[in-house]
C-alpha cells in the first residue's frame, strides 16, 4: 500500500517495505495524533520518515533531527492522502462548485449550478444581500453494513449527490441573537424566526421542520460555550435552507440537514471547525430530533470524497478510511431507487430504530453477563455494545490477535449456543443481569422513548455480527483489486453479499418492508448482480449494484413494475427522483468567495 504525506505543499511518498526498519524512538504526546489500529508511515521528505505503532504509542523516526515538541507541531500540519490523520483536517472552503459536483453523475453540474442560483437569488429577495457563504453537506448511501454501526461494527458507506445547502448571513447581535431560518420552498415550509436563550436550550417545536436547523444550532452552542465560556453570545443569522435529499428515503436527509447546520453555526461565530469534530458535535446534535445513530450517516455525510466508499470504524474510537472501487468487467455501477414509503425516524424511532437499539445493546450485557465480563462503557448509544463485548471476549479467551473474521465467526457461534431463547421480556433480562426490572428500565429504557415489551436478542445480534463478517468480505474484495479489475466471479460474490443483507435484513433484523422487498426482486431478475435496502429501513431506500449495460433495463422494469403499479399518478418530477445512478460524492464543505458569483 501507497501512504502518503502532505507538508508545505509538497507530496513524497513511497512503499512501506521499500523504507528500513527506524531505529530512534521517542514518545510523542501530541493529542492530534489519532491513528489507530495499525501502523502507519508518514513520508515528510524523500529521506525523513516516521512510523506510528498505536499498540506501544511509540513513533519510530528516521532521518528526522527534529524535538519532540517540534514533531508534534510539524505533525499538525500534515494530511495523510489515505485515511485517518485526513480527520484532522478542517472542513474543506471551496470556491467552485466544480469542486463538488463535476463528474458526480451525467449533467450533474449544469443542473446544481442552476439550484445554486435560485438559492442565492431567493436569499437575496428575502434579505437585501447576498450570503456571506453556504454551508453544505450530502445524504448518504450505505453500499453495505446495515444497522451495525450503532454497535460499534465497521460500515462502508459513501456521500451522494442530493445535499443540503444552508446559505447564511452573519449579523451582530445585540441584547440577544435571534435566528431567522427560511427554506427556498416557502409554501410547504414556512419561515420560522426566535431567539437564542442566554441559558438552556433552544426550544424545539412539535415535528416543526426548523427543528433539524435547531439541533444544529444547539450541539454547536454547547461546544461554543464550552470553549468561550457560559457567557458566549453567538452572532444572529439570517439563514435559508436548500435541500434535495428526500425525507424518509433511506439516504439520511436528517444528518445532512444537521451536519450542514451546525458547520454554518461554527463558521458563523468564526469557528473553523475540523471535520473529526464536525462529526462528534452532530452525532450528539441529531438527538435533539429523537434519533439516536450510531455515527455512521454523519461520518459518511462529513468525510466522503469523490471516488471512493468510506471505510468507517467506531472501535475503539472513529477513524475512516477511503477505499477506491476498482475497475470492473464488466463496467459497474450503483443504482439507487426510492420506494416512496416513507419511515420519519423522528415519528416511527420508538417502535423501531430506537427498539432496535435497546435490543443490541441488551444482547450485549446479556452475553457479557453470560461469560462474567464488565463491560467498561463505549461510545454506543446506551454506553455498552457487542463490539466492546467481542473486544473483551477475545481478551479473555486468549484470541485477541485473531484476524477480524475469526472473531466474527467466533461470536456468531456464541450468539447461537447462549442467547437460546425466542424472546426475551424485561423481567428475562433483568434476572439475568440480576437486577431489578426497574433499574434495567432506568439503564437501558429512559434515555429516550421505546414502545416494546419483547426483545429477540438472539436474532438482533446475530444479523449485527453476520453483517459486520460480510462488510470485512466486501471492503477485502475491493482492497485485495486495487489497481485490478474485477472479475465476474468477484462481482458475484459481491452480489451475494450484498442479498444476503437484504435477506437478514427482512428476515432476522426484520426492518424492511414488502415494498423494499418487492424493488430487491424484480432489480435482481432484470439483471442486478446485487440488491438491499439501505438506510434506516421499515420504507425508504435500495441500493443495487448493477452492470452498466443492464441499468436501462432495471430502470425500466422499476418503472413498470414497481412505481407505474404502486403510484400510478406519480408525478414527472418525482419519477425523476425515484432512480438515481450513483457514483460516491463529496463530503461537507463550506462555499465561498467566487462560487456566490453565479
Amino acid at each position: 500500500m501507497r501512504w502518503a504525506a502532505r507538508g508545505n505543499g509538497k507530496t513524497n511518498g513511497v512503499n512501506n517495505d521499500e523504507l528500513p526498519e527506524p531505529k530512534p524512538q521517542i514518545s510523542c504526546p501530541c493529542k492530534q495524533n489519532k491513528l489507530s489500529g495499525r501502523c502507519y508511515w508518514l513520508i515528510l521528505t524523500p529521506t525523513s520518515y516516521l512510523r506510528c505503532n498505536p499498540a506501544t504509542k511509540w513513533i519510530m523516526v528516521a532521518s528526522f533531527p527534529l524535538q519532540v515538541h517540534e514533531f508534534c507541531e510539524t505533525l499538525k500540519g500534515l494530511e495523510i492522502v489515505d485515511d485517518s490523520i485526513r480527520m484532522a483536517k478542517g472542513v474543506p472552503k471551496v470556491t467552485s462548485l466544480d469542486e463538488i459536483y463535476s463528474n458526480a453523475t451525467d449533467g450533474a453540474l449544469p443542473e446544481q449550478k442552476s439550484r445554486f442560483r435560485h438559492l442565492i437569488d431567493s436569499f437575496n429577495k428575502a434579505n437585501g444581500s447576498k450570503p456571506d457563504f453556504v454551508a453544505r453537506s450530502p445524504g448518504r448511501v450505505n453500499i453495505i453494513g446495515e444497522h451495525i454501526d450503532y454497535s460499534l461494527y465497521n460500515v462502508l458507506p459513501t456521500a451522494v449527490l442530493n445535499d443540503v445547502l444552508v446559505a447564511v448571513k452573519v449579523k451582530e447581535s445585540s441584547s440577544e441573537s435571534t435566528m431567522k431560518v427560511a427554506n427556498t420552498n416557502d409554501t410547504k415550509y414556512p419561515t420560522a424566526e426566535f431567539h437564542v436563550p442566554q441559558e438552556g436550550e433552544v426550544h424545539m417545536g412539535e415535528h416543526d421542520w426548523s427543528n433539524y436547523f435547531k439541533a444544529g444550532l444547539r450541539g454547536s452552542i454547547h461546544v461554543l460555550r464550552k470553549e468561550r465560556g457560559d457567557n458566549f453570545q453567538p452572532k444572529s443569522m439570517d439563514v435559508m435552507i436548500d435541500g434535495n435529499v428526500p425525507a424518509g428515503g433511506g439516504l439520511s436527509s436528517s444528518a445532512a440537514f444537521v451536519c450542514a447546520s451546525a458547520l454554518a453555526v461554527m463558521a458563523a461565530n468564526g469557528h473553523e471547525v475540523s471535520k473529526q469534530d464536525l462529526l462528534d458535535l452532530c452525532i450528539v446534535s441529531e438527538r435533539s430530533v429523537g434519533v439516536y445513530s450510531g455515527g455512521m450517516d454523519q461520518a459518511a455525510s462529513i468525510f466522503s470524497e469523490r471516488g471512493y466508499l468510506l471505510y468507517c470504524r467506531f472501535f475503539p474510537e472513529f477513524s475512516a478510511e477511503h477505499v477506491p472501487v476498482p475497475a470492473a468487467d464488466p463496467e459497474i455501477t450503483f443504482l439507487i431507487a426510492q420506494s416512496f414509503v416513507t419511515s420519519d425516524k423522528a415519528v416511527t424511532a420508538a417502535r423501531h430504530y430506537n427498539l432496535r437499539v435497546v435490543e443490541v445493546t441488551l444482547a450485549a450485557v446479556t452475553l457479557a453477563k453470560f461469560f462474567d465480563i464488565t463491560l467498561d462503557p463505549d461510545s454506543s448509544s446506551l454506553g455498552f455494545s457487542i463490539r466492546n463485548f467481542q473486544e473483551e471476549l477475545m481478551k479473555k479467551l486468549g484470541k485477541g490477535d485473531l484476524a477480524e473474521d475469526k472473531q466474527l465467526d467466533i461470536m456468531i457461534n456464541l450468539i447461537k449456543e447462549k442467547l437460546t431463547q425466542p424472546s426475551y421480556s424485561r423481567a428475562n433480562v433483568a434476572r439475568i443481569l440480576e437486577i431489578e426490572v426497574s433499574a434495567l428500565e432506568k439503564a437501558y429504557f429512559s434515555k429516550f422513548d421505546v414502545e416494546g415489551d419483547t426483545f429477540k436478542l438472539q436474532q438482533r445480534a446475530l444479523h449485527v455480527v453476520e453483517e459486520a463478517r460480510r462488510v470485512v468480505a466486501f471492503k477485502d474484495t475491493l482492497s485485495s483489486n486495487a489497481g485490478k479489475k474485477l472479475n465476474q466471479d468477484q462481482l458475484s460474490y459481491l452480489g451475494d453479499l450484498m442479498n444476503k443483507t437484504q435477506d437478514s435484513c427482512r428476515d432476522v433484523y426484520e426492518c424492511s418492508c414488502p415494498e423494499i422487498d418487492d424493488i430487491c426482486a424484480i432489480a435482481r431478475k432484470n439483471g442486478a448482480i446485487g440488491s438491499r435496502l439501505t438506510g434506516a429501513g421499515w420504507g425508504g431506500c435500495t441500493v443495487h449494484l448493477v452492470p452498466q449495460n443492464k441499468v436501462e433495463g432495471v430502470t425500466q422494469a422499476l418503472k413498470k413494475e414497481y412505481y407505474n403499479k404502486n403510484f400510478p399518478d406519480l408525478s414527472a418530477d418525482k419519477m425523476e427522483d425515484a432512480i438515481v445512478i450513483s457514483k460516491p460524492g463529496q463530503g461537507s464543505s463550506l462555499i465561498t468567495g467566487e462560487a456566490l458569483n453565479v
